[in-house]
């Protein structure tokens, strides 16, 4: 019984994690990602903004 014991653990890790990787291949794209690439805009739009006008002129 003591190799039940000792593989128990990673395969339950290994479970764990593939189900994970599933669940973020299933959400990738999809009907939010327009509604979560709006969000990255807006929040790069606002680092923008909120940079100092010396730092744009370089650019």
């Amino acid at each position: 019984m003591d190799y039940v014991s000792a593989l128990l653990p990673p395969v339950v890790m290994a479970v764990l994690f593939i189900s994970v990787i599933r669940v973020i291949v299933k959400t990738q794209g999809g009907a939010n990602k327009t509604k979560e690439d709006a969000v990255v805009d807006a929040a790069l739009a606002r680092a923008e903004g909120a940079r100092p006008d010396s730092a744009r002129s370089d650019a």
